[in-house]
């Protein structure tokens, strides 16, 4: 009967331990994409008025292949892209997609309340330049989970 209520014991008291470790999120994949950092550097913190913390500036070329997806993801910083090429649709966390088109500037605010994904859904490759204005520190994607509205 002790090994009974032991082993019930034990299973109560990780049930409760797992209860409070944080869930880990299933990240979603990219696929199809390449990236050259064209510019990149620092401005420490006190250099500009305008930039009291310090920002990591980075300049890139991505391009997504027919089919291919950023997966689902948020940056600490602002980002602010050109499409030169190619239709580029971009859901939000409402996983309402606004599509962008050449010439089109994409603006993605920063936060995790801001995750989105980029997907190709066309027939030839979508080119885009990003500038990326993030904290010191702070790398230039955070993985996130696909919403609950996401089909995908």
């Amino acid at each position: 009967m002790k090994q009974l209520i032991r082993a019930i014991v034990g299973v109560v008291a990780v049930t409760v331990v797992a209860g409070f470790l944080p869930a880990q999120a299933a990240a979603t994949p990219s696929s199809g994409i390449s990236a050259v950092t064209l510019a990149e550097g620092d401005i420490p913190a006190g250099l500009l008025p305008f930039v009291p913390k310090g920002v990591h500036v980075a300049v890139r070329e991505i391009t997504v292949a027919p089919g291919g997806t950023t997966g689902w993801h948020y940056h600490d910083g602002d980002l602010v892209g050109l499409i030169r090429s190619g239709t580029f649709t971009h859901p939000g966390p409402d996983c309402v997609p606004t599509i962008y088109r050449p010439g089109e500037i994409i603006r993605e605010p920063h936060g995790q309340a801001n995750t989105h994904a980029g997907r190709n859904l066309g027939n030839t490759p979508v080119v885009l330049d990003v500038l990326y204005l993030l904290p010191l520190g702070k790398p230039l994607s955070e993985d996130a989970p696909a919403p609950g509205c996401d089909k995908e």
